[in-house]
């Protein structure tokens, strides 16, 4: 017989109690009698689920006070969708609540009846969202990913995020079988003239709708953090005006892609048209305000699903 360990078998007991009570909707006296413990073990056992994060909680109850922010966002900068979740002070995480937002979006869509495309990045924010997401059935639509799933030494790109959709959901899955950044153009031109990789970039570019993370830039950035970009590339960069990026393609403070060497090796997809695909941004931190102001303002995204305290800076700046 497999004996569990202790801490497994706590954590089973955990997920049980968790269940019982935010689903089932059972009291704590009732998940005692039902679990055959006390009433304060219980509530420990529901308490060590939240904590141990066994729980994924979604607030269906719209705040008016972050729909108002969204309002106002969505008119200052003509966004087409904008959702906008409560700051939570105390925490210094960058993908808490705006990947259960995203999350929940991209299963509204993943859900419609008639056959979509829908394109993804890559980042860490975008794989939080992901790993929320329910097992959905929707073999109809399309998912492609606009940039590559391979990293600078030739590993899986950990923060792909198309392999983790294709765990939950059950669609055609179309990933981009390239690094994010080739040596130079001319690889970048050999590597996209490859039927498999032109077939990938011509679904992307059909995409209805597009979730994107917002990358900071500078040395403690993604790109220089994952390996893509050298220090002194980055700071090179950074002098030339360089603001921000969305899949490696680099933007200036108005949101302009920059003309420079960097930009012509990048293998990512581009981005889809703004006129025909809903492309939103997924992004919140005093670290990316620069790069999130200069997405929406220079139209590299037309969507944002942000915190309270991005959007004020966002509306008074």
């Amino acid at each position: 017989m497999v004996k569990r360990s202790e801490t497994s078998g706590r954590l089973d007991d955990a997920a049980r109690a968790g269940w019982l009570y935010y689903v089932a909707g059972r009291t704590q006296d009732e998940i005692a009698s039902a679990m055959g413990i006390s009433r304060q073990s219980a509530q420990r056992l529901v308490s060590l689920a939240v904590a141990e994060r066994l729980i994924k909680v979604r607030l269906d109850h719209p705040i008016a006070a972050c729909l108002e922010l969204g309002n106002q966002l969505r008119k200052k900068f003509g966004l087409k969708h904008v959702e906008i979740v409560p700051s939570d002070p105390g925490s210094s995480s960058t993908t808490v609540g705006i990947a259960e937002a995203a999350a929940s979006e991209i299963e509204r869509w993943l859900k419609r009846p008639d056959p979509i495309v829908l394109a993804v990045g890559t980042g860490r924010t975008l794989k939080a969202a992901v790993d929320q997401l329910p097992a959905i059935e929707c073999p109809n639509h399309r998912i492609v990913s606009l940039t590559g799933n391979i990293a600078p030494d030739g590993s899986a790109a950990y923060y792909n995020v198309i392999f983790s959709m294709a765990d939950a959901v059950k669609a055609r899955h179309y990933p981009m079988p390239l690094p994010v950044l080739v040596t130079s153009a001319e690889e970048r031109e050999l590597l996209h003239g490859q039927q498999l990789v032109r077939s990938t970039l011509a679904i992307s570019a059909q995409a209805d709708v597009t979730f994107v993370g917002i990358g900071e830039l500078g040395i403690d950035g993604p790109l220089c953090v994952d390996g893509f970009l050298e220090k002194d590339e980055m700071m090179e960069l950074m002098r030339g005006g360089a603001a921000g990026e969305i899949c490696g393609w680099i933007f200036d403070a108005d949101g302009k892609l920059l003309d420079n060497p960097i930009n012509e090796r990048v293998a990512s997809a581009p981005i889809p048209s703004r006129d025909s695909s809903v492309v939103i941004g997924i992004a919140k931190g005093k670290r990316k305000f620069k790069a999130i102001r200069a997405a929406i303002s220079g139209h590299q995204v037309n969507g944002l699903i942000t915190d309270e305290e991005t959007a004020e800076f966002l509306l008074n700046n």
